[in-house]
């Protein structure tokens, strides 16, 4: 076989239309041996004799895409030194653009014999473990364009690839669960009806199932154990595992942005599915153990873990921050995405210990020319000293807000003392991003995620179901922080099932109608149950995938949130892009704020009335007094809006605020689905909502009064 010297860079297999050129780095290994396997399993072994700044490279001429292969990397298997070198293990490359196939949970892929973890195993991986596939990178994308939707104009979908498209009826079935299918006419038109403007979707990195849930009969459902920074998950292709992977997510990514949809990836660059110190042995610990992980300061047998999941990686080394650059410069450049969600991200920024945002991780995302313009979320937490980082993250970065979370859920079941937090959450939680010189796209508003109880099932256990998982119960959510229909309220099932349905529509109204960005997860649109079950994520079955057989509350349910989601993209005082100032002679109304807070009987709110434990409050938007510009330069109107919640468990009276320039108003938003259309009230009149209800009035249009935005 021909072998030229090929080059150090770029990293991994790249194909340029006559060869491949193969580069690996790894600073402390004595010898790498390239290994191309064949049909049956055959390897050709490749010696990389070439070194450069610890990349050990070679260029074969004759390869094409589609071919199979893995590394055997030489060295010291010194654990107390951090080193686990072991060339009876066939290693993935890190910058695979394929994976073929899924380990099996056998000795072979660990370094070490069962029951003696101070061995050293010499059983041959090959036979247990994935392959890297050499791709080809050539695609036509036409005329693709990222549709950039203003992170003010944007709500976000959270969706799982499989969950989504598994159960769909009009999705054929050889392509239920893949990026095809995701793709599929009738799933886009869900998205495009529903209107949403982004598709997060969880982890679809190469992954792995772990080992001891293959045991159990289990599998890793939702992706948060990656192994392959570049490749897209195989599980997900519906067209094969040599590449067309690759192929069918890009023409995924293309169909989705034709509809004017954003795809943005949940990302996991924090750890890696090789666990802790007996995790196996599948990549990076046998590539470079000690340049990889970050390994405990005076025992380098372990590995320090923020994570969770056993260990984490190294983020003060270079290569390491290396390959999470490329990685994503490769989805955005390559595979034409449009932002990620970074999993536990306080654990990126934990150079040594405490978590940093002068770190070199924020330091390097904040000048790449190409990273810094994409969608950039964070999830502001991980499971180390000092990892709740709520509002903490640098003025690039938005944030999944969980106190927006934790308040929301709150009001609605009637916790005490939460009406002032309650009011920051829906205003786009100036306490927490203001200071930053951030604004209220700062804060990614959610309710409910895929971590949790779906919207249904908040709103309808009092306890978490997890019993499928096999973890005794001791996994999940340990409580439910939503409203408990016990005691004070109903008990005739019609009821108990009315007033579920409406906290959903307090949910999503409260959600899609605050300040900042709204995230939905996939489902809730619809009422999604998991039988109350809030830790799926080994649950690859009916339990979690969508069930899109709707009965008439379920279908009632999609038709408002699509409504909700239709009233917030038409009205940009409920997406501004500052923060309300309050104060009056701002704009608008000499008399009027941007924004009022009247008590329910009329009168402005008082420092008594914020303490009230009657959680209920009215809500006044000055549409004339939204600090922005259009397009063209001019001022951006809208129509004034009163968003009256009553989060009490029994029925409030409510007056209209009087003092406002209109005196009729129209009912545009109804949680309880008893008012007639183009029902109006007037200034000053009087109306009993019964509890756990939101009512939105829209100020009949002045014929002055043009839109803008």
């Amino acid at each position: 076989m021909d072998v030229w010297p090929g080059n150090a860079y770029p990293l991994g297999a790249t194909f340029d239309g006559s060869g491949v050129n193969f580069a690996l780095f790894s600073e402390h290994a004595t010898a790498v041996d390239l290994c191309l396997v064949g049909q049956r399993g055959k390897e050709t072994t490749v010696p990389l004799t070439e070194v450069d700044a610890h990349v050990w490279h070679a260029y074969l001429p004759n390869v094409q895409p589609g071919q199979r292969y893995g590394y055997r990397v030489h060295g010291p298997y010194a654990p107390e030194q951090g080193h686990r070198f072991n060339p009876h293990k066939l290693l993935l490359d890190p910058y695979a653009k394929a994976v073929s196939g899924q380990i099996r949970n056998h000795q072979g892929i660990f370094g070490y014999d069962f029951g003696d973890p101070a061995s050293f195993n010499e059983d041959d991986s090959a036979l247990h473990t994935m392959l890297s596939v050499v791709v080809n990178p050539f695609f036509d994308w036409g005329h693709d364009r990222p549709p950039r939707h203003a992170y003010a104009d944007s709500v976000i979908y959270e969706a799982h690839v499989k969950g989504l498209t598994m159960n769909h009826p009009d999705v054929p079935h050889e392509i239920r669960g893949t990026y095809a299918g995701v793709a599929h006419p009738a799933v886009v038109e869900h998205l495009t009806r529903l209107g949403v403007t982004a598709i997060e979707l969880l982890p679809v990195h190469q992954f792995v199932d772990d080992p001891h849930l293959q045991d159990k009969g289990l599998s890793n459902y939702w992706g948060y154990n990656t192994i392959g920074f570049l490749a897209p998950h195989n599980g997900y292709s519906a067209y094969g595992h040599r590449g067309q992977q690759v192929t069918e997510f890009k023409s995924m990514v293309k169909t989705l942005h034709e509809a004017g949809i954003e795809v943005i990836l949940d990302v996991v660059y924090n750890h890696t599915a090789e666990g802790n110190h007996l995790g196996p042995t599948l990549s990076f610990r046998g590539i470079d153990n000690a340049s990889y992980y970050r390994l405990v300061d005076f025992d380098k047998a372990h590995y320090y873990d923020t994570t969770g999941t056993g260990n984490s990686l190294l983020m003060r080394h270079p290569h390491v921050l290396q390959l999470i650059m490329d990685s994503l410069r490769y989805w955005v450049t390559e595979m034409h995405v449009d932002g990620f969600r970074f999993d536990l991200a306080a654990t990126l920024a934990r150079q040594f210990h405490e978590v940093d945002k002068l770190s070199a991780f924020f330091d390097i995302i904040q000048q790449d020319p190409i990273i810094s313009q994409v969608k950039l979320i964070a999830e502001p937490w991980d499971l180390g000293d000092g990892g709740y980082q709520v509002g903490n993250f640098p003025p690039l970065w938005t944030e999944w807000n969980g106190k927006y979370r934790d308040t929301v859920r709150d009001f609605w079941r009637g916790a005490p003392a939460t009406m002032g937090e309650f009011a920051s959450r829906l205003t786009g939680s100036s306490d927490l991003y203001e200071k930053s010189g951030r604004r209220p796209i700062a804060s990614i508003n959610f309710v409910t995620a895929h971590d949790g109880f779906t919207l249904r099932d908040l709103v309808s256990y009092n306890e978490k179901h997890n019993e499928a998982n096999g973890e005794g119960g001791q996994d999940g959510e340990s409580h439910n922080r939503s409203y408990n229909h016990g005691a004070e309220g109903p008990t005739d099932d019609a009821e108990i099932n009315a007033l579920r349905l409406r906290q959903q529509k307090n949910f999503l109204t409260t959600l899609l109608l605050s300040q900042g960005v709204p995230m939905l997860a996939h489902g809730d649109e619809m009422g999604r149950t998991q039988l109350g079950n809030n830790n799926v994520y080994c649950q690859d079955n009916e339990l979690a995938w969508m069930d899109w057989e709707l009965d008439p509350d379920q279908t009632a349910l999609l038709d408002f949130t699509a409504h909700l989601i239709a009233l917030r993209s038409e009205h940009p005082a409920f997406r501004r892009r500052r923060f309300f100032l309050g104060d009056a002679d701002h704009g608008g109304q000499s008399d009027l704020g941007d924004i009022v807070w009247y008590s329910p009987d009329g009168a402005e709110m008082t420092e008594a009335g914020w303490h009230s434990t009657e959680q209920a409050v009215t809500v006044f938007l000055n549409g004339e007094a939204i600090p922005d510009t259009d397009e063209r330069g001019g001022p951006i109107l809208d129509d004034h809006f009163l968003l009256l919640f009553n989060g009490h468990h029994e029925p409030v009276v409510f007056t209209v605020p009087d003092g406002i320039d209109t005196t009729t108003w129209n009912v545009v938003v109804d949680t309880t689905g008893q008012l007639p259309p183009e029902t109006t009230w007037e200034t000053g009149s009087e109306h009993e909502l019964p509890g756990r209800v939101v009512i939105v009035l829209q100020a009949t249009p002045q014929p002055e009064l043009q839109q803008g935005g």
